[in-house]
């Protein structure tokens, strides 16, 4: 599923992305290290895998 980074603490590694309807959901640390990332800025389009309401994974979205 793709989203848009909304929010991102660097010391936490959790924050939020908003659904393209609108909808916030939060990540956390496990989510954002799952994806490898090492920094996401907020506007980023990202790829979101989710079980059930929760984020397990948070990475870039590529074409």
């Amino acid at each position: 599923m793709q989203a848009t980074a909304y929010t991102y603490d660097p010391e936490s590694r959790s924050g939020q992305v908003l659904l393209d309807d609108g909808t916030p959901v939060p990540f956390d640390a496990p989510a954002f290290d799952a994806g490898g990332l090492r920094l996401l800025r907020p506007g980023q389009r990202v790829r979101v895998e989710m079980d059930g309401e929760r984020i397990t994974l948070v990475t870039l979205q590529t074409f």
